[in-house]
């Protein structure tokens, strides 16, 4: 339904349209014109032209018999031709690449991929020295901060996937691995997490999510950079707070 925000700019027609999908889409059987309006709280008489229109363009179907509408596949089929990472891949990169002009700081984007990280973006820095991590490169999940992230803000079935591939959380002993756990519900309470490479010694990475917790698609900004040029806190907090903000402009031109 329309809110007061977006009345200013309102179609009502399509309003229509998308309060009938929407709510057809939510049930799992076929309703008449009268349970439709019901549902959606608008008269019969008022949606019976936006129905007969969604027909003939092939997103609902009608029921010879009972005349009781149902969606059909061509939502679906629409879906199908967009890809998710695709769609986050070209909307993080000119964002990105904005952040690493301004900050100095390389940054990167990546996925879980085979219950691993992999990058599928990266931006560089304009600074005399970066690190720059190609795409497509993939890093074991456990050991590191990036991959920490993704655990923190999956759900349980595909941690326990993970869990069960990754070699690092496999030789951990139960102590190791309940600190494991009180550390990524630090980082999903954070929203973040900064900490040394466990594969390059002299470098911090910081990284943050992009998504919503145990969301269909989920992905992390981070950047990794020389320890030496994060002794300040004032810098920590400052390199934090950018990233997200960063993080918070990818995720609302994805509508998330």
């Amino acid at each position: 339904m329309i809110t007061p925000k977006s009345s200013k700019y309102a179609v009502p027609a399509l309003d229509k349209g998308l309060d009938i999908l929407e709510y057809l889409a939510s049930k799992a059987v076929p309703l008449s014109q009268t349970e439709i309006a019901q549902g959606i709280e608008r008269s019969p008489n008022e949606i019976y032209r936006v129905l007969v229109g969604l027909e003939n363009r092939g997103y609902l179907i009608r029921d010879e018999v009972s005349g009781k509408f149902s969606v059909s596949l061509k939502l679906y089929s629409l879906s199908r031709k967009i890809s998710p990472i695709d769609q986050l891949r070209q909307t993080a990169i000119p964002i990105m690449e904005d952040f690493s002009a301004k900050s100095g700081y390389a940054s990167y984007l990546s996925i879980l991929y085979q219950s691993k990280v992999m990058v599928i973006v990266h931006a560089r820095s304009h600074a005399p020295i970066s690190l720059s991590i190609a795409e497509g490169t993939v890093f074991p999940t456990v050991d590191t901060t990036t991959g920490r992230v993704l655990l923190a803000n999956s759900n349980e079935a595909v941690k326990q996937l993970i869990y069960e591939r990754d070699e690092s959380h496999l030789k951990m002993n139960k102590k190791n691995k309940s600190l494991l756990e009180g550390e990524l519900q630090e980082i999903l309470s954070d929203g973040h997490c900064l900490r040394k490479s466990q594969l390059t010694d002299g470098l911090t990475d910081c990284a943050v999510i992009i998504g919503q917790p145990n969301g269909a698609v989920i992905a992390v900004l981070a950047v990794s950079l020389l320890t030496s040029t994060l002794a300040d806190e004032d810098t920590q907090k400052h390199l934090i707070k950018t990233l997200k903000a960063t993080a918070t402009k990818i995720c609302e031109q994805l509508g998330n």
